[in-house]
């Protein structure tokens, strides 16, 4: 991180303390991953991108981080078998269901599904925190989800009456409890730095990822990126893998885990900006509704908190 005394390094600490701007921005990385996931079809296969993309994170952090890494290393030894359980769990395990439910089940039904993040971050905190939530809460949750349903659906409710469960949508809410887990865990998180214990989550990611590239590249399904495939990969490694994921540990830290998941569900309402600019998609009086049901549960939750 910049010196404190310079003028970056007085707006990265600014920056570090609000949470209600971190967590905006880590949305869009997010979404923007979407985006480039769609990119990289035929450009990079889906375990390649798991493992190479915590690779670059490693890189990244050991060039920039090291003496943050170097010091705190004790305490995160000390700690290793939870932090590379969640690395795993978070890291790789939700990216590696997410590429494969895609390929048995709808992206409807992914998104609806992946809306459950907040509810389940909500769920896990009142049953092994006993942390309460009032009524503000639980209505701006449930606007929220409302909101992530009219996206997925494209404001037609036949489209969601018309659900059905397959396999896909199963791995996609093994998925999702799997990240759940991760966002509770990062309140009982070691006391050290932020891209330290960051550090320690990507390389349990990278190495626990080798064995799924193993599988594919067996399998025949593993093919080495194309020049557009090293971009999108880059894009990966460093927003929304990266940045994102400090962003989102130190919004956690700031809030707590149930009000920075209840941003998740911005994600869809950034993705339908991205596709009007990045794909050229319309925007539709269902998508405005979305955006209001989203902003305003998010909004109701933090004032009536």
């Amino acid at each position: 991180m910049p010196e404190t005394n310079s003028p970056i390094g007085r707006a990265t600490q600014w920056l570090f303390n609000q949470a209600y701007v971190l967590l905006p921005l880590t949305m869009l990385m997010w979404a923007g991953n979407v985006t480039a996931s769609k990119f990289a079809v035929g450009q990079i296969s889906p375990m390649s991108i798991v493992c190479l993309r915590w690779a670059i994170v490693c890189v990244v952090l050991l060039i920039f981080s090291r003496k943050d890494i170097v010091r705190d290393l004790p305490v995160l030894k000390s700690r290793w078998p939870i932090i590379a359980g969640m690395g795993t769990l978070a890291f790789t395990g939700f990216n590696a269901l997410f590429y494969v439910s895609a390929y048995e089940t709808t992206a409807v039904n992914m998104t609806i599904i992946q809306s459950a993040i907040p509810v389940l971050v909500v769920m896990g905190a009142i049953l092994f925190f006993g942390q309460r939530i009032n009524i503000g809460q639980a209505v701006g949750l449930v606007l929220t989800i409302l909101g992530v349903m009219v996206t997925a659906s494209h404001g037609d409710l036949q489209t969601l009456l018309n659900l059905t469960i397959n396999r896909g949508d199963l791995f996609m809410l093994i998925a999702c409890a799997f990240y759940a887990a991760y966002a509770l865990h990062l309140r009982s998180r070691p006391k050290v730095s932020d891209t330290a214990y960051f550090a320690a989550m990507a390389l349990a990611a990278f190495v626990s990822s080798l064995p799924l590239l193993a599988i594919e590249i067996a399998q025949g399904k593993a093919y080495w990126p194309s020049s557009s495939g090293w971009l999108t990969l880059l894009y990966i490694g460093i927003f929304p893998s990266l940045i994102g994921q400090i962003f989102f540990i130190r919004s956690v830290q700031l809030i707590g885990p149930s009000r920075a998941g209840l941003f998740n569900n911005l994600m869809p309402v950034f993705g339908i900006v991205l596709s009007i600019v990045l794909l050229g998609e319309a925007f539709g009086f269902y998508q405005m509704a979305a955006m209001v049901l989203v902003i305003g549960g998010i909004l109701i939750a933090e004032r009536l908190r």
